[in-house]
């Protein structure tokens, strides 16, 4: 599998894990100048911006390991593009990682709420 149809497989796998914990899925992939955000769920007071990083298990790094302060930058920008054109007035933003690592044919989930810290 190509770093593409992995990165896709992990979204969707932290999607529906969202899903059964009660988040509505409001974009995925969404795209601005200055960056993207994997996926953007909210619940009753919570609106979250999730990177998602999947790598196998004999990755030298852990997938978290990659969301730099750059990358975490890059993500605050997109997040702030999407809040001024959507209505979230009341939900708490929040920033996510979320680790898929594959073993086998098996996958381990490590969803980290509040990853990195909001727009200063």
């Amino acid at each position: 599998m190509n770093t593409k149809t992995v990165g896709n497989k992990g979204e969707a796998i932290v999607s529906q894990y969202l899903r059964e914990k009660g988040y509505i899925i409001s974009a995925t992939n969404y795209h601005s100048r200055f960056g993207e955000i994997d996926i953007i769920a909210e619940n009753n007071s919570v609106i979250a911006f999730v990177e998602v990083k999947t790598r196998n298990n004999n990755a030298l790094t852990l997938p978290r390991e990659w969301v730099d302060l750059k990358k975490q930058q890059k993500i605050k920008l997109t997040a702030l593009q999407y809040l001024a054109h959507n209505f979230c007035e009341g939900l708490q933003v929040r920033f996510d990682v979320a680790e898929i690592i594959y073993q086998n044919k098996t996958c381990k989930i490590n969803y980290i709420e509040s990853a990195f810290s909001g727009v200063e």
